[in-house]
């Protein structure tokens, strides 16, 4: 009874509050000007169109009297001097047990059919990293089911990895072996600005009936509003933040990071801030560290995040890219070349590292992944003469090692999508080629 009587009182309260209204004057694009009400960066507000449902929007810039806000929705009908109503503050976010195994659009509504969610707790979207100095210590390997990745760039509890690659070479195919073969409490997936198409064949064919039971889904296509797409990336990492204070070790998984930095750009570019680095405004690069520095090591359970990155022209040094790498604990290069030659996945060891590795991995593993890279890099290096038939045998004892370690080696770093390896296997494996014998 005491229950309801508080659902009483705050609907009464809530009514009783006056409404505050403002103006559009100007639209330009998707930037919409509004008049006459006083919001903050961040507050909501509802722009009311005649005969149609309002449009949810947020505030992105103030300029004098006016402020310049960005809709989540299609603005169709919309026109000057339409009505805005204050929502009263940032829009909040639900978050809860009850998401494991659901789909959810980038607001957090539920886009799978299912029952209602009931009995979420509200919280705000922003949340904070974990306190420097209190933060849990990265000790512990958590596997992925990815040989190559387990075997040569491993992946530690509470680690911030980037998958880097070009358009088709398998990023998202990695994402989807690695979601069905990791060994994490709960996975966040966030699938931020990629093909629509997509979004059914993951959930059905990817995680299926038993993988969807541990994780939660949040989606903003391609034809997502930007706000939408940048909302996406937040909603699911704060749900990643929720699970971590129950003590869940989390997987968070997002796809991708190039996308959600271009939705910034627009909203930016909307808001008026100038272009710089390729058409990226400065908030772009202040924004990356606020959403990726959240994922981690905390007090109470950890966040591992692995974030797909999309290189434009196959340039690992584009601006995104450097920026990720930088603030990253590691990254994983996918090579072109590797996916054309069929070799997948097609992670290119000697172009990725985890800074982790040697706090995570044993001496001896981590010696037998020292060994398999300086084989890759001798064949590497005499590949030309090698494949001309003009090397010599005796030349160089490490070449001469890894010409014949190298089918070995391919075929410890091939795997098919519906294989998945055991850390004890990829570990045994690992120092078979790492030993000093020659491989059967």
């Amino acid at each position: 009874m005491t229950a309801l009587l508080e659902a009483v009182r705050d609907r009464a309260v809530q009514a009783a509050r006056p409404r505050r209204y403002g103006r559009v004057v100007r639209m330009v694009g998707m930037s919409i000007e509004v008049v006459g009400i006083g919001l903050a960066i961040g507050d909501g507000c509802l722009l009311l169109r005649e005969g149609q449902d309002p449009v949810l929007a947020e505030v992105v810039a103030l300029s004098g009297e006016r402020v310049t806000c960005l809709p989540y929705g299609d603005t169709t009908g919309l026109s000057v001097g339409a009505l805005v109503e204050d929502t009263r503050g940032p829009l909040p976010v639900s978050v809860g047990e009850e998401l494991l195994g659901r789909v959810l659009d980038g607001l957090g509504r539920p886009i799978d059919d299912g029952p209602a969610l009931v009995g979420l707790e509200e919280a705000s979207i922003e949340g904070s990293p974990p306190h420097p100095l209190r933060r849990g210590m990265v000790s512990q390997q958590l596997e992925l089911g990815v040989r190559v990745l387990d075997g040569l760039v491993p992946c530690g509890r509470g680690q911030r990895l980037g998958i880097f690659a070009g358009s088709g070479v398998g990023k998202s195919s990695l994402m989807s072996m690695i979601t069905r073969g990791t060994a994490a409490d709960v996975a966040v997936i966030a699938l931020v600005g990629e093909r629509g198409r997509e979004v059914a064949e993951f959930v059905k064919r990817v995680l299926g009936t038993e993988g969807r039971r541990r994780s939660v889904v949040v989606v903003a296509t391609s034809d997502a509003p930007a706000l939408v797409r940048i909302r996406a990336a937040f909603l699911a990492t704060r749900i990643a933040e929720w699970f971590r204070d129950q003590d869940r070790h989390v997987l968070l998984l997002m796809d991708s990071l190039t996308r959600f930095a271009m939705a910034q750009r627009e909203v930016g570019l909307a808001a008026g801030e100038p272009p710089a680095t390729r058409g990226y405004p400065p908030s772009v690069f202040g924004l990356l560290p606020r959403l990726l520095e959240r994922a981690g090591m905390a007090e109470r359970g950890s966040i591992t995040g692995l974030y797909t990155v999309l290189v434009e022209g196959d340039d690992m040094n584009e601006p995104i890219a450097d920026t990720a790498r930088s603030i990253l604990d590691g990254h994983v290069q996918l090579s072109r070349q590797l996916a054309e030659s069929n070799h997948y996945p097609a992670v290119d060891v000697l172009g990725s590292i985890s800074r982790l590795a040697p706090a995570i991995t044993d001496p001896e593993a981590l010696a037998a992944a020292g060994e398999v890279r300086r084989m890759l890099s001798a064949w590497r290096d005499a590949k030309d003469l090698i494949e001309i038939d003009a090397y010599v045998p005796g030349t160089n004892p490490i070449v001469d090692k890894a010409i014949a370690f190298k089918p070995a080696i391919d075929a410890y770093t091939r795997q098919a999508m519906s294989e998945q390896s055991r850390l004890e296997q990829t570990r045994a494996g690992l120092l078979t080629l790492g030993g000093s014998g020659v491989p059967s």
